[in-house]
């Protein structure tokens, strides 16, 4: 059996390291109800296509040979359905998934006669099967900047402009040393006196009203990043909501504050931590008391 299980990992680790990627998801006896041990497992390779141009991905369901050929059929194809479901779910493009097809039995091949329970369980499975675009998309040139526009970009304020009254509507403020764990919407320890110093400032300057903007990185097409906490893909709405949240905790009145996702649709071109971010953007400067 240990020689099985090398071999399993040799072939998943030579399916990345060639030009399609494939993954195994393992369902119990007669069952299409992805366990939860198996929805972790496909939670990770989902994060690991985040960065990479998907020209389709394909589905096959299986079961082992014990059972009629009818219902075995019927069985593969409602597993293989179950992870198309999943894969949705998860926020990946329908219009991607090509193939999702229940191939029935797969015939058991047995050397020693006490593994044949453990190989059953490895051909009740759900073959996934992704392949990338094999052309790199050419960069679009973006158009230059005129010196006004330039200016305009370049006018990112930061939150002591905030306690100077140095803003007014449309400045957006950078949350300098604000930092989220990866792939949660929580911060870094080393982000919490930042976020005391931001919120002690806001709560003073009551004639300030702003929105709240999430950002994540590294995920394919603009798309959102799922948090690992809830299973959602809504990780820049949940980083957003993070600071909202805090923000009313320590005094700042919720009428004066909105909070928006807004996916991986303007990445720094940094490091990944970077765009892990969380902006504020300013609506309304009212007159000081």
């Amino acid at each position: 059996m240990k020689q099985l299980l090398f071999l399993l990992l040799l072939t998943t680790s030579l399916g990345f390291s060639q030009s399609e990627l494939t993954h195994d998801v393992y369902f119990n006896t007669d069952e299409y109800d992805v366990p939860l041990t198996e929805e972790n497992r496909i939670l990770l390779f989902i994060s690991s296509l985040d960065t990479i141009q998907i020209e389709k991905i394909s589905i096959y369901g299986f079961t082992d040979d014990r059972g009629s050929t009818d219902y075995n059929l019927e069985l593969s194809q409602n597993r293989a359905n179950t992870i198309k479901e999943l894969f949705s779910g998860y926020g990946i493009d329908e219009n991607l998934i090509t193939n999702v097809d229940g191939k029935g039995i797969i015939l058991l091949k047995v050397l020693n006669e006490n593994e044949v329970n453990k190989i059953r369980g490895l051909n009740r499975k759900v073959e996934i099967i992704v392949t990338p675009k094999t052309k790199e998309k050419k960069p679009v040139e973006q158009p230059k900047k005129t010196t006004k526009e330039a200016t305009k970009v370049n006018q990112n304020k930061t939150a002591e402009d905030i306690a100077k009254g140095a803003i007014k509507k449309g400045d957006k403020i950078t949350l300098d040393k604000i930092y989220f764990k990866t792939s949660y919407s929580y911060v870094t320890s080393d982000s919490k006196k930042t976020l005391e110093k931001l919120a002690k400032i806001l709560v003073e300057k009551k004639n300030i009203y702003f929105t709240i903007q999430g950002h994540v990185c590294c995920t394919q097409m603009s798309r959102d990043a799922v948090d690992k906490k809830t299973k959602k893909r809504n990780l820049s709405v949940a980083r957003a909501k993070y600071i909202y949240d805090y923000l009313a905790r320590k005094g700042v009145d919720k009428k004066r504050m909105k909070y928006v996702g807004m996916r991986r649709k303007f990445p720094l071109g940094g490091a990944p931590e970077f765009d892990r971010r969380v902006e504020i953007l300013i609506t309304y400067v009212g007159t000081a008391d």
